[in-house]
């Protein structure tokens, strides 16, 4: 069973993938033998003799570029898809444990290089609608594998929270003549209410309109659509960033921090209203209580914040600057 079903209550595809639920299971955890496929040495990194990051694909991917054919059900209205994709994992560094602030700048100017490379080449692919890059971290994220990596899928579609955004931001040029997040950047970088740290070509803030306790979003200062267009500069400054973020997290926490990041990009193909940005979600409310999503957030997609984003700024900024003191070559600078 590979394939993609549509809900037509909700107008989303949902992705049906039977053999990745056999994929390995914490295996550290359970103390099993076990060789970690992302560790110098193991099978799918013999064709390598040196590198620092690696792109592999997916050994149990939600997506295949030679999906097999469907069935189709009798009743009209459920409709099926062959599971048309790509499905990657990109290996941050050799070293087992860690964390993208583990890494030096340049090192993690290399994690973003390889993302921007992976993004520019599997949008070329005619069957792909949207690149998706995105990190799980920690077990409370359900994440399997602790190697240092995060992952690239190349979807046939593009994902309903990205068409929302695009018919934001198309709405607010028409009616306002001007991108939404650069005047939201404009806004929170004046009045800094909500800002935690800052370099030449990025902002970090948790959101007027957070949904997670300690969210955090890197908004670009400059207009740009998608990841494909950025500068050197700028592949730099967004490199500076992530380490700050996972840095904050961290010292927020005072252990090894779990978290979600994902990248919001322009779609594959089309000429959209966008502006790219990267969004971490953080499970905890505070250091030792989860935060839960339940009835109101999984049924009715509708969050309730416990807390006040502008209280929260003031823990992640005291974080940021613990953060920033222990990294090497940190580019910018926290809020006071």
């Amino acid at each position: 069973m590979h394939e993609i079903r549509f809900n037509p209550l909700i107008k989303q595809w949902i992705i049906v993938a039977k053999h990745r639920a056999v994929r390995p299971w914490r295996p550290e955890e359970r103390q099993i033998s076990f060789q970690c496929p992302f560790c110098p040495g193991a099978p799918e990194l013999k064709h390598l003799e040196k590198w620092d990051v690696a792109v592999l694909p997916n050994r149990y991917p939600a997506l295949t570029p030679n999906p097999p054919q469907v069935e189709l059900e009798e009743f009209m209205w459920y409709t099926k898809r062959e599971a048309w994709g790509v499905a990657e994992v990109i290996v941050e560094t050799p070293s087992h444990e860690g964390d993208l602030f583990d890494l030096s700048l340049d090192h993690a100017v290399k994690v973003v290089e390889t993302y921007k490379s992976e993004v520019e080449r599997l949008s070329r692919l005619d069957f792909v609608e949207y690149v998706a890059v995105f990190r799980n971290k920690g077990k409370e994220i359900g994440v399997s594998l602790t190697h240092p990596h995060s992952q690239i899928y190349a979807l046939p579609f593009i994902p309903p929270r990205v068409k929302q955004e695009l018919d934001s931001f198309r709405e607010y040029r028409e009616k306002i003549g001007s991108c939404l997040l650069c005047d939201v950047a404009k806004y929170e970088l004046k009045y800094g209410k909500r800002l935690i740290y800052y370099n030449e070509e990025f902002l970090l803030l948790i959101p007027f309109y957070a949904m997670w306790p300690y969210e955090i979003h890197i908004y670009p200062l400059k207009h740009v659509k998608s990841l494909r267009d950025f500068t050197d500069h700028q592949t730099k400054g967004l490199a500076d960033s992530l380490r700050v973020v996972t840095a904050i997290y961290n010292k927020l926490l005072e252990r090894d921090a779990p978290y979600i990041m994902v990248f919001h990009d322009h779609p594959a193909r089309g000429n959209y209203e966008y502006h790219f940005h990267v969004e971490f979600y953080q499970p905890y409310r505070d250091r030792e209580k989860l935060k839960y999503a339940a009835g109101i957030e999984w049924g009715y997609w509708v969050f309730t914040y416990d807390g006040i984003p502008e209280e929260k700024a003031l823990e992640l900024r005291e974080a940021c600057r613990k953060a920033v003191s222990s990294l090497s070559n940190a580019m910018g600078r926290c809020m006071e």
